[in-house]
């Protein structure tokens, strides 16, 4: 997977007495996925004010990058069936072509003659075990991110997913949406603090590797 180019920027959020940086503004970029959480700063003096929590401003200022299919204002619904249940579930997605197109037998063998039914079913058992969907779950970013809530991806790693195994499901694509994100400068009476855009990164496939 390419290195991400989202998460460009690390900025202090605020200075403690002693001068040094107790966090950054967000995650610095990396190729591991999804985002961990950010450590913020505990003093309730650097959440957005109510004042400043206005959905329609908000939303005027996040424009046409509000993607309501991958986040949310208020607490939202389940996104995903629970792991287990996608992985059952694997079998019955549709076969990719390069799927359809094995050949089942010993690389230099001759050939497993079967009916076309009995080889879709070794062709759908094989895909439920080397499947890897996306899976999504509901993540809260907390008060200092607008939209609060991102519809977040995550591979489905519990067992291995070739035959023979040693291989798992892990993250080959992603894809950024754009978020406000409650910036503070400065400390005390001096700060100032305003929304501005960040980007974050959502795993959008995954696939079967070492």
């Amino acid at each position: 997977m390419t290195a991400i180019r989202a998460l460009l920027l690390c900025l202090c959020l605020a200075l403690p007495a002693d001068g040094q940086p107790f966090l950054r503004l967000r995650p610095s970029p990396s190729d591991n996925l999804p985002v961990k959480d950010i450590v913020e700063h505990p003093d309730p003096e650097y959440d957005p004010k109510e004042q400043d929590l206005d959905e329609r401003t908000l939303r005027k200022k996040l424009g046409s990058h509000f993607d309501p299919s991958f986040m949310a204002v208020a607490v939202p619904g389940p996104a995903n069936a629970s792991g287990a249940a996608a992985a059952a579930g694997r079998g019955r997605a549709a076969l990719p072509a390069e799927l359809r197109r094995l050949e089942l037998g010993p690389p230099r063998g001759p050939r497993l003659r079967l009916g076309k039914k009995a080889r879709r079913k070794v062709l759908q058992w094989l895909w439920a075990h080397t499947h890897c969907p996306v899976l999504y779950a509901w993540k809260d970013l907390g008060v200092r991110f607008w939209p609060r809530y991102i519809k977040e991806g995550n591979c489905l790693a519990e067992k291995s997913c070739s035959l023979p195994e040693g291989m798992f499901c892990k993250p080959v694509k992603s894809v950024t949406k754009t978020f406000l994100r409650w910036h503070c400068q400065g400390w005390s009476s001096q700060k100032y603090c305003t929304w501005i855009p960040v980007q974050y990164p959502l795993i959008s496939e995954c696939k079967c590797s070492c």
